[in-house]
C-alpha cells in the first residue's frame, strides 16, 4: 500500500496532560480518510484520532465512534462536536460494530485497543500500577466483574495461561500461585496491593522507565495489569469478533488500521489480515507492523510498544463471496 502524506496535520498539543493520539501520523496515512466518506474510530478514547478524522472527512463525510466508557464517550462528544462535523456516538464494544452499523458499508475502520490514557491517569479506575486505587479495571465501570472479584475466584493454572499468553510474562509459572494466594487470604482489594506484591517478588529495586539513555524498562506489575485488564474486559473475544466482521461493514476499497500492544493481538491480526489477503477479501496488507518513531515514544511512551497494521478491502469483493 502506497503510504500518503495525509491532508490535513492536525495540531499536536505537547502541553503537560496532554493525550496524545498514538502512531496518529501513521493511522491517517494508512486510512487516507477522504473529504465525503465515512469512518469508524472503535475506541474512541480521548478523542483524537477520531477528531484528525472528523476533520478530514469534511462536512459532507461521518465519522462512527464507539467506547464502553461512558466518561470517555462523553469527553469525545463534546470534542467531536467543536469540530463541527457530522458524528455519531455509540456506547458499546466495537464487537456491535455491524448491528449498529446496520447495514451501512464504511471507508475506514481504526481500533487502538488497549486502554486510553485518561484512565489510566483516573486512581479509581484501577488500570494503574503507579497509582494506587480500587482493583477494577473494567472499561464499563456500570457492568461486569472487576479484577478483585476475577482474582479471588480464578485457579492458578488459569492465571498463569492469561499471564503467558496474555502478557508474555516469563515468569507466569512462579507468579500465578503467589498472586492467588494473596487473592484467596483477602489481600488484593487495591492496585497498590497487587503492585506491591509484584514488585516484591521481582527483585528489582528502584525501578526506572529509562535506566540509560534510548533504553525502555518495563515495570515488574506490567504485564500482570496488562492481563487482568484483558481478562476483565475480555479483549481478546471482542477483537477477534471485530476481525470476523470487518469484511461485512468495509466497503471494497475500503482500509483498516488496527493497533495493538502486546504479541497475542497482533498475532490475530496479522493471522487475519493475511488469511483475508490469501482469500481474496483484501488485495493489500501491511508486511510488517509500523512502529512509533523514538521521538515519539519520548514524547508518549504508551507508544513504546505500538504495533500499527493495515488492510484494504478489495476493490471488485462486496463480501457476499463470505455469506454463510
Amino acid at each position: 500500500m502506497k503510504r500518503r502524506r495525509p491532508r490535513h496535520n492536525p495540531a499536536r498539543s505537547t502541553a503537560p496532560g496532554t493525550h496524545l493520539p498514538v502512531l496518529l501520523d501513521a493511522t491517517l496515512a494508512a486510512l487516507a480518510p477522504r473529504p465525503g466518506e465515512t469512518h469508524v474510530d472503535c475506541t474512541a478514547g480521548f478523542g483524537g484520532h477520531a477528531s484528525a478524522l472528523l476533520r478530514a472527512v469534511g462536512p459532507t463525510g461521518k465519522v462512527v465512534v464507539f467506547d464502553l466508557d461512558p466518561a470517555n464517550l462523553a469527553r469525545v462528544t463534546q470534542r467531536l462536536t467543536e469540530v463541527g462535523h457530522p458524528f455519531v456516538a455509540h456506547h458499546l464494544n466495537f464487537a456491535g460494530i455491524a448491528g449498529a452499523l446496520a447495514g451501512e458499508m464504511v471507508d475506514g475502520v481504526l481500533a487502538d485497543l488497549g486502554m486510553s490514557s485518561m484512565q489510566v491517569d483516573d486512581p479509581e479506575r484501577g488500570f494503574s500500577y503507579r497509582r494506587d486505587g480500587p482493583l477494577d479495571m473494567r472499561m464499563d465501570p456500570t457492568r461486569g466483574r472487576t479484577a478483585a472479584e476475577i482474582l479471588a475466584t480464578i485457579e492458578a493454572d488459569d492465571l498463569e495461561r492469561a499471564l503467558r499468553e496474555l502478557a508474555d510474562e516469563e515468569r507466569a509459572q512462579y507468579l500465578a500461585p503467589k498472586i492467588v494466594a494473596a487473592a484467596r487470604a483477602g489481600q488484593l482489594q487495591r492496585t497498590g496491593d497487587l503492585a506491591t506484591l509484584l514488585e516484591r517478588e521481582s527483585g528489582i529495586k528502584n525501578w526506572r522507565l529509562t535506566p540509560t539513555a534510548g533504553k525502555w524498562e518495563t515495570h515488574p506489575a506490567a504485564k500482570t495489569f496488562q492481563a487482568l485488564r484483558i481478562l476483565v474486559n475480555r479483549e481478546i473475544a471482542n477483537l477477534e469478533q471485530l476481525l470476523r466482521m470487518l469484511p461485512y461493514v468495509l466497503k471494497p476499497g475500503g482500509r483498516v488500521a488496527i493497533i495493538s500492544f502486546h504479541s497475542g493481538e497482533d498475532r490475530l491480526v496479522k493471522a487475519a489480515f493475511r488469511d483475508g489477503q490469501r482469500e481474496g477479501i483484501y488485495e493489500a496488507t501491511s508486511e510488517e507492523p509500523v512502529r512509533a518513531t523514538y521521538a515519539e515514544r519520548t514524547e508518549n511512551p504508551r507508544s513504546r510498544s505500538a504495533k500499527l497494521r493495515w488492510a484494504r478491502r478489495a476493490s471488485n469483493n462486496d463480501g457476499s463471496a463470505q455469506d454463510g
